[in-house]
């Protein structure tokens, strides 16, 4: 059971910013979360988590011999994974691979794929059909707004057979087939 606070020590609770905590240093969080509707912090922390493994993986790399053939085939491999996941742009050299953070992740989430291809206005919005299993990714129904999308998964993205948010979309456009209207 906790006591109720008395008026001075209300009065002391509104001078302090939780938000903005010293100690956690998170408004960079907090702005990335915001920025990309990140619901859970779990989520972000992972993505953190796993870009710093990234660089300091690409250091290791870079740190090796430059006549090592061993440094030409595991950068060459790194390179072509973090592009075909969609992290880096290019697959020039390991300079690009030290770049890469948790926006550079966060970028590649489902609902933002979603607002580029125009699925939606909003992230809100988008998070909101994922989560109502309203789309998939090939042939499986995704309802996890974290679902990372790589380069060869980001054509795929499409509304499920059942949605109706589809056949919104094919009577907008004046496509809609006889046959889907008994579906």
């Amino acid at each position: 059971m906790v006591r109720k606070l008395k008026f001075h020590e209300k009065k002391l609770l509104k001078k302090v910013d939780f938000i903005s905590w010293d100690v956690d240093r998170n408004l960079r969080e907090v702005a990335v979360m915001r920025k990309y509707y990140i619901q859970r912090r779990e989520d972000y922390t992972k993505y953190n988590k796993l870009s710093r493994h990234v660089r300091e993986l690409a250091r290791k790399i870079r740190d090796l011999e430059p006549k090592d053939p061993y440094k030409a085939e595991a950068s060459n491999q790194l390179l072509d994974k973090l592009y075909s996941i969609g992290l880096i742009s290019a697959t020039k050299n390991l300079e690009i691979a030290d770049k890469v953070s948790a926006s550079s992740f966060c970028r590649r989430r489902l609902p933002v794929i979603m607002v580029k291809s125009q699925m939606a206005e909003t992230l809100k919005a988008a998070v909101t059909f994922i989560e109502q299993g309203h789309i998939r990714c090939g042939p499986e129904v995704v309802m996890d707004p974290a679902f990372l999308v790589t380069r060869n998964l980001e054509d795929f993205v499409t509304w499920t057979d059942t949605s109706a948010i589809r056949k919104h979309v094919l009577e907008y456009n004046e496509i809609r087939d006889d046959f889907d209207m008994f579906a």
